[in-house]
C-alpha cells in the first residue's frame, strides 16, 4: 500500500537527520552578533497547514453477507444476481415456496405467535404495517390482531395461512439488498444451514484497510477524497471503521488493522469494482506561521529553535512546535512573524 505520510513522528526524524546540529543552549548577545550567515535561508510563511495520507482502496458493494437456508427441500428459484431485493420481496423460493426480505437488525430466532412480547415482534410489525398491512397496534406485544394481518399477509405470498410466522421464512438485512453471487441453483436440495446466496448493500462505497498506527484517520464522519482511475476527484464520508483482528497462523503473528467504510453522497457512475486512491485530513491548521522542517534546530535542554537571520547577522530563538506536515512544521515564539527569515542548516 503506497501512502504519503506527514505526522509528528516522522517529522522528528527528518528533523534529527536534516538540522544535524545540537545547540547547547540559547547563545549570549556577543555570539548572536559573531554567528555567521547561514549559506541557505526561508522565509517563515503564514499558511494553512494540513496534514494528510493517501491510501490504497477498493471501489465496490462492501462486506458481502452469506446467507444460509433454515429450511429443508429444494431450491426452486432465486433472485438473480447482480438484481437488487426490497422489502417483502422473496430472495430465494424452497418447494416453491418464498423467503423474503424484511428490514431490520434483529436476526428472526424464533416463531411468532399470540402473546408473544418483545423486540423481534416490534421489529416485524414495523415491517408488516410498511407493506400496507393494518388493523393491530406496533409494539412489542404479538395480539390476535396481528395474527389476522399476518394471515392476510400469507396468503398474498402464497403460504399456509397459519397467523404464526416461521423464522425460516425471513431474511432480515439493514435496507435493501443486492444479490452477489449465487451458492446454490435452482434443482439443489437444501438442508438447514446449506449456503444459498450472497448479499451486500446497494450502495457503492470504497473501502481502505489502514493500520492501527493510522487510527488518527479514521474518524466516523470525517470528509475524505476518493479518486477514480480516471483521475476523477469525488467528495466522500467515512460512515464505519471496524477494528480487525487477524490471529498468529503458521510463521505469522497476530495483528490489528482497521477496515474503513467511505460513502458517496453521489455515488461514481460506471464503475461497479474500481481501484482508487483515498486521502484522508487527519488534522488541519488555518493561518498558522511555519517553516521547513529542516529549519529546525534541537536544543539540548530539551525543544526546539531557529536560527533567526537579520542585517547580516543572526541569533537563535527558542520555538514551539505544532502541526508537521507536508515537510513544513507550525512554529510560534520569540517574535517570529510571517516573512522572517531563518536559516537553513547544512
Amino acid at each position: 500500500m503506497n501512502r504519503r505520510l506527514g505526522f509528528a513522528a516522522a517529522a522528528v526524524v527528518l528533523t534529527a537527520g536534516a538540522a544535524a546540529a545540537v545547540v547547547a543552549g540559547l547563545p549570549d548577545a556577543q555570539s548572536e552578533a559573531e554567528a555567521s550567515v547561514p549559506p541557505r535561508t526561508a522565509a517563515v510563511q503564514k499558511e494553512t497547514l494540513v496534514d494528510t495520507q493517501d491510501a490504497d482502496g477498493t471501489l465496490g458493494y462492501g462486506d458481502t453477507t452469506a446467507h444460509a437456508c433454515r429450511l429443508s427441500g429444494t431450491v426452486t428459484w432465486l433472485a438473480a444476481a447482480e438484481s437488487t431485493v426490497r422489502r417483502g420481496k422473496p430472495l430465494y423460493r424452497v418447494d416453491d415456496d418464498p423467503v423474503v426480505l424484511l428490514y431490520g437488525a434483529l436476526p428472526a430466532y424464533r416463531t411468532l405467535s399470540p402473546g408473544d412480547t418483545g423486540r423481534d415482534v416490534k421489529e416485524f410489525e414495523k415491517n408488516l404495517w410498511a407493506l400496507g398491512y393494518r388493523g393491530f397496534t406496533v409494539d412489542r406485544t404479538y395480539s390476535s390482531a396481528t395474527a389476522s394481518a399476518v394471515r392476510d399477509w400469507q396468503d398474498d405470498l402464497g403460504l399456509q395461512e397459519t397467523g404464526t410466522v416461521d423464522p425460516a421464512r425471513i431474511v432480515y438485512a439493514p435496507g435493501a439488498v443486492r444479490v452477489a453471487a449465487h451458492s446454490a441453483a435452482p434443482g439443489a436440495a437444501v438442508q438447514p444451514g446449506t449456503a444459498i446466496l450472497d448479499t451486500t448493500g446497494t450502495g457503492r462505497v470504497a473501502t481502505v484497510d489502514l493500520d492501527i498506527a493510522d487510527q488518527r484517520l479514521a474518524r466516523r464522519g470525517a470528509t475524505v477524497r476518493v479518486t477514480l482511475p480516471d483521475g476523477t476527484e469525488v467528495p466522500a464520508r467515512i460512515t464505519a471503521v471496524e477494528t480487525v483482528v487477524t490471529p498468529a497462523e503458521g510463521q505469522e503473528e497476530a495483528s490489528t488493522s482497521l477496515s474503513v467504510t467511505i460513502g458517496f453522497a453521489k455515488a461514481p457512475k460506471g464503475l461497479d469494482q474500481a481501484a482508487v486512491s483515498v486521502a484522508f485530513t487527519a488534522s488541519k491548521r488555518e493561518d498558522v506561521l511555519t517553516v521547513p522542517v529542516e529549519a529546525l534546530l534541537a536544543l539540548a535542554e530539551g525543544g526546539y529553535g531557529l536560527q533567526v537571520v537579520e542585517a547580516g547577522t543572526t541569533r537563535f530563538v527558542a520555538v514551539e512546535t505544532g502541526l508537521f506536515a507536508d515537510g513544513r512544521v507550525e512554529v510560534s515564539g520569540g517574535g517570529i512573524t510571517a516573512g522572517t527569515m531563518v536559516g537553513m542548516p547544512e
